[in-house]
């Protein structure tokens, strides 16, 4: 990978650094992923979309910027948003995995509908994947959908529904071939949160505040052309859709801008008058953490230029969401640590977004779900060992006879 700048890239370079220069007062604060966006971070999205600084190779037709891939481009867009300390936009669900599977796979009308609004946050989108009693087994999904005349029935249940109580639109996994192989019956809709029997119910995680949702879904109607690819295809566009969400989930840019948040607070913080980064212990931690964050970066972009080229990313893609989110969790921990007694009490409905005393602490228990969600690391490990390194799989075990 040549990571030398053009004079191209040198221009880009200096573009958004006069950008930020006379527009990032504008920019809100970071957060605010959790609800519906305000004007301010609307505004924003409109600035940097146009810009060109979020959804750069999106078609212009489906309002995105319309540039050609370029991994340094995307690289150096994030490192000047990240030294600044300014936010990259709203990039939630439906900008980092609806909005590409549906580049990937879903129809020109499709595309047309709802790229665009979503990238405009005028259309905020939850995942339907998983349901109770599937674990990480996406597959063995139970929600169903049955055809009557042009729509489809669905009946089901779903968890975890990150954004359900706000969002417009569902990216819904269900069941559609009852009779066909697990794999081979299941069928993605798109589904308007709006519609008659559905019904979302906040779910309290240890956060002390409704972060996840399970959603009930009873005799919901929708147009059978509302469906991606078609019928029994679910399990491709899945696979589609988890490798975008690892790429969400390992947004390495996240955690250049947390390692430099952190590296601030250890400067501010002090100890009987000294500086806790000039503390072996905590700078160890944090030296430590600066290399993982880096070996993330580079890692980030060597999946971004196997991607610009078709290739299969095989084990290199497999462990970005695993290394992520247990980095992740890691760095929270030690701001929580550098707080010290600061970093104990926590008041739920005195949570306030520029206040790190308490923000840390949310990421902190935030990120122990994001190791579970998208799949355990358990899962994470096994699925690297078997489809990345060929190893074989762990024998089922034997039932002793008269015991089944």
């Amino acid at each position: 990978m040549d990571l030398t700048y053009s004079r191209k890239h040198q221009d880009l370079q200096a573009e958004i650094r006069a950008f930020i220069k006379g527009e990032g007062h504008r920019s809100p604060s970071f957060g605010g992923g959790r609800k519906r966006p305000d004007q301010q971070r609307l505004d924003w999205q409109a600035l940097l979309l146009q810009r060109g600084y979020i959804a750069r190779t999106v078609p212009r037709e489906y309002g995105g910027y319309g540039a050609e891939p370029d991994v340094l481009e995307n690289a150096i867009i994030a490192d000047e948003f990240s030294k600044a300390g300014i936010s990259p936009g709203y990039l939630d669900v439906g900008a980092l995995i609806v909005v590409p599977s549906l580049l990937e796979l879903g129809t020109r009308e499709q595309c047309e509908r709802w790229v665009r609004t979503t990238l405009t946050c005028e259309t905020i989108w939850c995942i339907g994947n998983s349901e109770p009693g599937s674990g990480s087994d996406m597959a063995n999904a139970k929600t169903k959908a049955v055809v009557e005349g042009d729509e489809f029935v669905i009946n089901g249940q779903k968890i975890w529904t990150s954004s359900a109580h706000f969002a417009d639109m569902m990216f819904l996994l269900c069941r559609t071939e009852p009779e066909a192989p697990k794999h081979k019956g299941l069928s993605y809709l798109l589904l308007p949160m709006d519609s008659p029997g559905i019904e979302v119910r906040p779910l309290v995680t240890m956060t002390e505040r409704p972060e996840f949702n399970e959603t009930f879904l009873t005799d919901v109607r929708v147009p059978t052309d509302q469906i991606v690819m078609g019928r029994g295809d679910g399990w491709k566009v899945a696979i589609a859709s988890l490798k975008h969400e690892r790429v969400m989930l390992g947004d390495p840019n996240k955690q250049l801008k947390r390692f430099q948040s952190i590296r601030e607070l250890m400067q501010e913080t002090k100890i009987d008058g000294v500086a806790v980064i000039e503390m072996p212990e905590y700078r160890d931690r944090l030296l430590r953490l600066q290399g993982e964050v880096l070996a993330a970066k580079y890692h980030n972009m060597r999946l971004l230029t196997l991607h610009d080229q078709g290739a299969e990313p095989g084990v290199v893609g497999l462990i970005q969401k695993y290394f992520a989110t247990t980095l992740n969790h890691r760095l929270s921990a030690l701001a929580v640590d550098v707080l010290g007694e600061a970093g104990l009490p926590y008041d739920p409905h005195e949570v306030a977004e520029d206040d790190p005393a308490t923000t840390w602490q949310i990421d902190y228990m935030y990120d122990i779900g994001l190791i579970i969600g998208g799949g355990t690391s358990q899962i994470q490990k096994n699925i690297i060992s078997e489809r990345g390194l060929g190893m074989p799989r762990e024998p089922k075990a034997q039932v002793p006879a008269g015991r089944g």
